[in-house]
């Protein structure tokens, strides 16, 4: 299965849950998570939905990984310390080199998303250069697609 070429034809995959529970060292001086952790809390949501085993497959054996090409990322309302927060994510093909993830962070029992984000990851060899994913990627990526 090949990804869409353009973003007008950007079909996105169903909502994939992780839970990230708030320690007291995620936080700053007033018990709100220090805004860089978002972006922690996000990779590992982004890990989760692709899998740990297959990243290091791909890594170990095709020298292939992942590096964030671009990031939006807005702050609406704190999450503190002793949340549980739901990472919401999305994800779609922007093209072979290319997924686009949209990210959420709810804290417990919210109407609005805490933090929201859009995250451009590129496929990338050890060499540093732009490389397309692999099929075996974009077939199991793909059992994930509406």
């Amino acid at each position: 299965m090949n990804p869409p070429a353009s973003k007008t034809a950007l079909t996105w995959s169903q909502i994939a849950h992780f839970d990230v529970q708030i320690y007291y060292e995620d936080t700053d001086f007033s018990g709100v998570v220090y805004h860089p952790n978002f972006l922690k809390y996000f990779e590992r949501a982004r890990e989760h939905v692709i899998g740990a085993p297959l990243l290091q497959q791909l890594w170990q054996q095709q020298g292939l990984g992942f590096a964030v090409y671009k990031t939006d990322m807005i702050c609406h309302d704190g999450v503190e310390f002793a949340d549980i927060i739901d990472v919401r994510t999305q994800f779609c093909f922007e093209s072979k080199y290319r997924t686009i993830w949209k990210q959420e962070i709810w804290r417990p029992n919210a109407n609005k998303p805490a933090v929201t984000a859009t995250i451009e990851m590129v496929c990338m060899n050890t060499q540093r250069q732009l490389c397309p994913m692999p099929e075996n990627l974009i077939s199991l990526l793909s059992n994930a697609i509406k």
